[in-house]
């Protein structure tokens, strides 16, 4: 194998590199430098901080992500069987239901449980 054919990776790499730090770059450089007390100062959401960074956050906060990444990537299934569904015929069709079936119990009993509740 020669290293011919590795150069179009290697350019690919060299402009996706150039693309992500060359605007970096460019603002560090031309950008004007003027701080002030209100830009040097601590920013979280539009308000300011109240408490301190290491705070405990309510246990929901993190129960609700894992269930939106769980649902999320679940549902991303249906796009590539969506495309091949011809080719998997009836027997795929059926396996994606089954699929869908226990996603939707999953789903119920997340919302019976309250888990999806933010009081």
């Amino acid at each position: 194998m020669n290293l011919e054919s590795y150069l179009p990776v290697i350019l690919f790499i060299l402009v996706g590199v150039a693309v992500g730090v060359a605007p970096q770059v460019l603002g560090f450089l031309l950008g004007p430098r003027r701080p002030d007390a209100a830009k040097n100062a601590p920013y979280e959401c539009g308000f300011e901080a109240f408490e301190d960074a290491r705070m405990q956050f309510d246990v929901r906060y993190y129960l609700v992500a894992i269930l939106f990444i769980l649902f999320d990537l679940e549902i991303a299934f249906l796009f590539p069987w969506a495309v091949a569904l011809e080719e998997i015929g009836p027997t795929g069709f059926w396996a994606m239901m089954i699929f869908l079936g226990i996603l939707v119990v999953g789903f119920v009993y997340e919302w019976k449980k309250g888990a999806l509740d933010w009081e």
